[in-house]
């Protein structure tokens, strides 16, 4: 053990090296069934490598101070869509203030639109404690069901306002309850043309949801974005802010109180507005889409053939 105080030796670059190299590998391909490797079994492979002992403790510090986090990972949804960037580009560039090659006019509004399809009441069957010196806010897990309702919004994209209401449904009619709703403000009614940015959820897909929108709001434009791409879709911060700030935890004894809570903080963003600070243009995607290329040709290149084994 290293006595207290004292820094503990460096190890040397190729016990890192090892030690990183190991603890990226699928485990899977080894024969064993674990998806994930402890620092035991890390130290173990590692010894076996090197020919000599070495600590978990070491093992856990090599990971802690590496760059590589392979026990970390994140769910994504790859761009598959055949004309993801075509698509993506239209988009992108609309938010920078460009429409077909040319530039908006000053009386055109954008607008970044969705829903959240299912926010529960969530009526706690004990009441929450406050936190105390050395022990955190205790929230009780299990929940009585007090209903669910449905928040749709529209993000102005250049002036930060977002506009919603919550429906007991999604579809069709509650999309288009909100468009005119929207489309009856001020300004938005005076506007030249009214672009509505949307994904393809059920409530606004296809051809058909253009045809709708363009009888019901000749000023409207409605453009819909790639599948999976709704990391695209500015309202989708808001919506992660509303998340995070008042529906974690969530603990609104009925729909009502929860449904005065969204507007609240609707009424609170409007207040002070502010446009999202977001600089990604469609030449960044354009680069993202080839460096996704590029890695998952690699991971092809280095996955080993149906039915192999390694020894």
């Amino acid at each position: 053990m290293i006595p207290a105080g004292v820094a503990s030796r460096p190890s040397p670059p190729l016990d890192r090296a090892i030690v990183t190299s190991i603890a990226c590998d699928v485990v899977a391909r080894t024969g064993n069934p674990s998806s994930r490797q402890s620092t035991t079994d890390l130290a173990e492979r590692v010894r076996g490598e090197l020919n000599k002992p070495i600590s978990r403790g070491t093992v856990r510090r090599i990971l802690d101070e590496d760059a590589i986090k392979p026990w970390q990972y994140e769910h994504r949804i790859f761009p598959r869509a055949a004309d993801f960037f075509e698509r993506a580009a239209v988009v992108l560039d609309l938010y920078e203030g460009y429409w077909q090659g040319e530039r908006v006019d000053p009386f055109d509004r954008i607008l970044s639109s969705d829903e959240e399809t299912s926010i529960r009441a969530r009526i706690r069957r004990h009441p929450t404690l406050g936190p105390a010196p050395g022990r955190r806010r205790r929230v009780e897990a299990e929940s009585g069901r007090g209903g669910a309702l449905r928040y749709l919004a529209a993000w102005d994209v250049q002036g930060g306002l977002v506009m919603g209401r919550c429906e007991a449904q999604t579809g069709i009619e509650p999309f288009g309850r909100l468009v005119g709703r929207v489309m009856r403000r001020p300004g938005y009614a005076a506007a030249d043309r009214v672009f509505w940015v949307v994904d393809n959820g059920s409530s606004h897909r296809g051809a058909a949801s253009v045809r709708r929108m363009s009888r019901a709001h000749p000023d409207a434009i409605l453009v819909h974005l790639p599948v999976h791409a709704s990391w695209l879709n500015q309202v989708e911060v808001y919506f992660a802010l509303l998340q995070r700030k008042v529906l974690t935890p969530n603990d609104s004894t009925d729909l009502q109180e929860l449904e005065l809570r969204i507007k609240l903080y609707e009424e609170l963003t409007n207040k002070q507005p502010r446009p999202f600070a977001r600089r990604f243009t469609k030449y960044d995607l354009f680069d993202l889409l080839q460096r996704l290329a590029r890695r998952e040709a690699a991971a092809r290149v280095s996955a080993p053939a149906p039915g192999a084994s390694r020894e």
